[in-house]
């Protein structure tokens, strides 16, 4: 082959392994998916690595560095990429191909029994260079088709578990391979080399390993933050609650006094007198509603409170429920998705100028065994959609900085999700949980 085509072939399949780089970054790291200037930046970065390469008598080593070099670079930049891990993954992608195409060339050459195959300068070196991009790129075609077709769902521990295990067999499969190369009497490679490549799939396999166990510390990490601000929301509801009990309860017992003193109000003809101590009485507990919507305390008064609020920031705030009794579904669950719901809702509505146009919907609906709950409230600023999921825009060292996650992890109990959608006058978040019916307790 000429010098031309060479360098045009390697300039080629320099952007492919590029581009399926940033890809691979963006499904194991969860960031941004690599736009049209990601990609046009890389190909174009490598193309004139390619092209100076010869230039300067630069070996094939110093083309793995640049090239992950430009791969990091790029997936930090436009993707918002973390820089560790992609560096991490840069480097052991990089590893990983230029190992299977020595694997590649070196059993091409094997099979057909010409050591012209190991040599990228010739016709048999391409051919086996464009199996391998070939190969790359029907595996890459297939993760992006499982992501366009599962795209609102986010990997969850057995997706993780799946590719680690192929990935896995991939490198334990190539370890097999080297291995036998150095058996075969077809062709004669070097031992360093040899040795070299077998070193290196090693490094590989621990390289899976742990980037596995680092997987597997973060999922538990965010799971512990999540259940500790959960957890917080829920006390901090809680505690409103006894607090608010406290009050009732206090009235009741002096229940007594405040007849006696109502009673001498009123014998003596002073009305006036007498309403001004019922105004006092109830002013502890008057913005407290008592609807109820669930037939669980905790959750009417959930439901309840927020109504305070709403009125308070002059919002319309409108009530449908439709719930089912004596089921699976514990409070402290329930309390996670309706508050974070109604907290984000009423922070968006509240922004809204007009007042008149300030509104939060909520509707809880019983379909079969699928308990659907329904938040919609309109907005000013369009939401942020980051990863597949919208961000609130509260302080994130606030308590509801995690936005819909805690209620996604509640909702998860009870094999539901948290979906959110959005058109140009409301913002719609749904749950859906399903339940199951318990018998209830026997009161004795």
């Amino acid at each position: 082959m000429t010098g031309w085509m060479i360098l045009l072939s390697n300039a080629a399949a320099a952007g492919v392994r590029s581009v399926i780089g940033l890809f691979l970054i963006y499904r194991l790291l969860s960031c941004h998916k690599p736009d049209k200037k990601s990609m046009a930046a890389v190909c174009a970065g490598m193309t004139a690595v390619i092209a100076m390469l010869p230039v300067l008598g630069l070996s094939e080593l110093y083309r793995i560095i640049f090239e992950t070099f430009l791969i990091v670079v790029c997936a930090v930049q436009f993707q918002a990429a973390e820089l560790k891990m992609s560096l991490f993954l840069g480097v052991f992608y990089e590893i990983a191909v230029s190992f299977w195409q020595f694997l590649a060339s070196a059993w091409m050459g094997v099979i057909f029994r010409c050591p012209a195959f190991l040599r990228y300068d010739t016709v048999n070196g391409q051919a086996a260079v464009w199996l391998l991009h070939f190969v790359l790129i029907v595996m890459a075609w297939n993760l992006m088709k499982y992501e366009s077709a599962d795209s609102q769902v986010k990997p969850e521990a057995g997706h993780n578990n799946k590719a680690f295990r192929s990935a896995s067999i991939i490198v334990v499969a190539g370890f097999f391979f080297i291995v036998s190369l150095s058996e075969q009497t077809v062709l004669e490679f070097d031992d360093d080399t040899l040795n070299m490549w077998t070193v290196l799939a090693v490094v590989l396999m621990m390289s899976i390993l742990v980037f596995n166990l680092n997987r597997q510390y973060e999922a538990e990490k965010e799971l512990t933050r999540l259940k500790s601000e959960q957890a917080q929301l829920l006390e901090h509801d809680y505690t409103a609650l006894n607090q608010a009990y406290a009050l009732n309860a206090k009235l009741f017992h002096d229940f007594h006094n405040h007849i006696g003193v109502l009673r001498q109000h009123l014998l003596h003809g002073k009305t006036e007198q007498a309403m001004q101590y019922l105004d006092e009485l109830q002013s502890p507990v008057k913005k407290m509603a008592d609807t109820v919507w669930t037939g669980d305390e905790t959750v009417d008064y959930l439901i309840n409170s927020k109504a305070v609020t709403a009125k308070e920031y002059r919002i319309n705030y409108q009530v449908q429920v439709e719930f089912p009794r004596h089921t699976n579904l514990k409070s402290a669950d329930l309390c996670a998705v309706l508050g974070n719901l109604l907290d984000n809702a009423l922070e968006a509505a509240e922004q809204v100028q007009l007042p008149e146009q300030r509104f939060v919907q909520l509707v809880i609906r019983r379909i079969n065994q699928m308990l659907v709950i329904k938040v919609e409230n309109s907005y000013v600023t369009v939401p942020i959609e980051k990863d597949g999921t919208f961000k609130t825009s509260k302080d994130e060292n606030g308590l509801h900085g995690w936005g819909l996650k805690s209620a996604q992890t509640a909702a998860e109990k009870y094999d539901g999700t948290i979906q959110a959608a959005y058109t140009e006058h409301a913002f719609r978040a749904v749950a859906t949980l399903s339940f199951v019916n318990v018998k209830p307790l026997d009161m004795d």
